[in-house]
């Protein structure tokens, strides 16, 4: 187990970071005659509070987090001779609210376990070069790795940045009604609001000069169907070869849709193989977006992971995954059912999970969020959970508010 247990922690600041594939920045397009830079950015104010078992209440210091962040952006597709670029800088600040309102950080740019340790400060999350020929598309650097491309190593979006990957990403769309993506990942670093992983600045060699190579597949020549199946493969990892297998196959027919998904995780470095599977049923009535998913893991390796963050790729996520989702997602069975609908001048949406797991025991949980644009450009979110885990001492409730303005 403790092997397993190192092989995880190195992996997870190796392979680092379901399902369609989104688009891959550039789209593959014939080079531009003529084209400039494009600039953006993103400022976020990010509020979270939890009664930690009831050892604390809902919005004392003790048990509140803050960070205020901001991101540039600057892209070009075609910087000289069909090489395009893209560059963003992230930065994050306490504001000082440690002094008076919260005593923790969502995301920090150094990080030891005490708000004192928290200094303001900044990284480079993105910066790569593009280019394009044909039918593809070659795109190096740091960069984001989406969910639906690489379900083992993926950018997650749940904290205030997202998570970014040092690699190389080829896309081609040759073959009729199928896009194929090969990558090389090298590092990347980690997303978490934990002690001693949560520094955003923090970028960690994969495996090695061996990195972890990875290639995807997937293809819509059947209406409304969706295959991806995506493979992960790193040479030598503790001295012993790993390799990732995972298929997804959905099928939406716009107000009724089916998923299946599911895969193993193989190494000698661990006693039992990883196994996974999920499925999932959803349907559009009356205004109403209701799904209903199941998942099962077994108790090889570290259970259903992302190696970029602390979530995975099952449809069986909640809110809860983001601080215990090891326990959650490791010798388990669970059980979600969703809905939202448009109301109050926004969406509104409520979840039901329920878990069995081999670490936490029966794990109950309830969810529920408001989402509403409030003037051009400016988002913002609430969301609440309570999480009652048999094995924990009381049950945890979790409130959140983020505002997000894009310009």
């Amino acid at each position: 187990m403790k092997k397993a247990l190192l092989l995880s922690v190195v992996a997870s600041s190796m392979i680092l970071a379901g399902g369609d594939i989104a688009p891959v920045e550039p789209a593959v397009e014939a080079p531009a005659e003529v084209s400039s830079w494009e600039f953006s950015g993103t400022g976020v104010v990010y509020y979270q509070t939890t009664d930690t078992f009831g050892e604390t209440s809902l919005f004392d210091q003790e048990s509140s987090a803050a960070d205020a962040g901001i991101q540039l952006r600057a892209t070009n597709s075609d910087v000289v001779a069909g090489i395009g670029a893209g560059f963003e800088v992230s930065g994050l600040s306490t504001l000082n609210l440690e002094n008076w309102l919260v005593s923790d950080v969502m995301q920090g740019t150094g990080w030891a376990g005490d708000i004192d340790d928290v200094t303001d400060g900044g990284w480079i999350s993105q910066a790569y070069l593009t280019y394009g020929f044909g039918n593809t598309s070659i795109k190096a650097g740091r960069q984001e790795l989406p969910k639906g491309l690489s379900p083992f190593a993926f950018s997650e979006d749940w904290n205030v940045f997202k998570n970014t990957f040092d690699a190389v990403l080829v896309v081609n769309t040759d073959l009729p009604d199928t896009t194929l993506v090969g990558a090389w990942v090298a590092g990347g670093n980690f997303n978490s609001m934990f002690a001693g992983m949560n520094n955003m600045t923090d970028f960690n060699s994969l495996n090695g000069k061996d990195g972890v190579w990875m290639l995807t597949a997937q293809n819509k020549s059947i209406a409304n169907l969706t295959l991806t199946g995506s493979f992960y493969y790193a040479a030598d990892m503790l001295g012993d070869d790993a390799s990732v297998l995972w298929g997804d196959a959905q099928y939406d027919a716009g107000n009724f849709g089916v998923g299946i998904q599911g895969g193993t995780m193989m190494s000698d470095a661990f006693a039992d193989d990883m196994a996974a599977f999920g499925a999932k049923v959803s349907a559009d009535f009356s205004g109403i977006n209701a799904m209903a998913a199941y998942s099962t893991v077994n108790d090889g390796g570290m259970g259903m992971v992302n190696f970029g963050g602390m979530t995975s790729a099952l449809y069986t996520d909640l809110l809860a995954d983001q601080f215990f989702g090891f326990m959650l997602r490791y010798d388990a069975d669970k059980f979600v059912v969703k809905a939202g609908m448009d109301a109050l001048g926004g969406n509104i949406s409520a979840a039901y999970g329920y878990t069995d797991s081999a670490i936490a025991g029966k794990v109950n949980e309830f969810d529920l969020g408001y989402g509403v644009n409030v003037a051009t450009g400016f988002d913002l979110n609430l969301a609440y959970a309570y999480v009652d885990i048999d094995d924990a001492p009381d049950a945890i409730n979790v409130v959140r508010v983020i505002g997000t303005y894009n310009f």
